[in-house]
């Protein structure tokens, strides 16, 4: 299978992504193809194992039934103990981005370095108690940070503002790592917290409640979260 890892997007451009968590999932599909077609730049899609975060998601099957549906790049969040044992399926299924935590407990390298030999760009992500710090070794392997701005396992949570400060530092080290990885936030992201979020270093907006359920429209939401 062809991938369209996130490398292959610029890193100096605002970047939405649909969280499909907040599509409806009767009609999963045709909300995908509503959001390509209304202007969107990637899939997110929210893995939850019901462990490492309080809710459960998809799998594989789901992944690779929707891969079909867009050809815009999958970007694919496993928030799992043990996401080693998914790089493969998920990869299989059709993700061209997957990213994990950088607090799971296996070698964070070696998870890194296995999904790049999937043929997909790696990302690491933290939730809101972790200190930014903690991605310091790992700028060398990423393609991808994700800063989680509200505690990860439920959608249509209130953005946490004292996480602007995080993603600020964030953007310093990857100033400093001299490469072209993208700044990633999800959570509470809307056309009031989107400027906020942008102003201090993120350049992908992962948004679910605030452009599938935007009363004005998908093209509209998203147009506003780039504005």
């Amino acid at each position: 299978m062809h991938k369209k890892p996130l490398t292959t997007l610029p890193t100096d451009t605002v970047l939405v992504a649909p969280s499909i968590l907040a599509a409806d999932f009767a009609a999963l599909g045709n909300e995908i193809e509503r959001a390509e077609n209304e202007g969107a730049d990637i899939i997110h899609a929210d893995v939850m194992d019901g462990h490492f975060v309080p809710n459960l998601t998809i799998g594989p099957p789901v992944v690779e039934s929707i891969r079909k549906c867009s050809s815009l790049p999958y970007d694919v969040h496993l928030m799992l103990d043990e996401p080693e044992n998914f790089i493969v399926p998920f990869a299989e299924a059709g993700a061209d981005n997957l990213t994990v935590h950088v607090e799971i407990e296996a070698n964070v390298h070696d998870v890194l370095g296995a999904i790049k030999e999937q043929g997909c760009s790696a990302g690491l992500s933290l939730r809101p108690g972790t200190d930014a710090e903690r991605l310091v070794p790992f700028l060398s392997d990423v393609d991808l940070i994700l800063v989680m701005t509200v505690e990860p396992g439920f959608g249509g949570q209130a953005f946490q503002p004292e996480m602007l400060s995080k993603i600020e530092r964030i953007r310093d080290f990857i100033a400093e790592a001299g490469r072209p990885i993208h700044l990633e936030v999800d959570g509470g992201i809307d056309k009031t917290t989107a400027p906020q979020a942008i102003a201090h270093g993120a350049n992908v907006l992962v948004a679910g409640t605030s452009i599938f359920r935007c009363k004005a429209g998908i093209r509209t939401a998203i147009k506003q979260l780039k504005a």
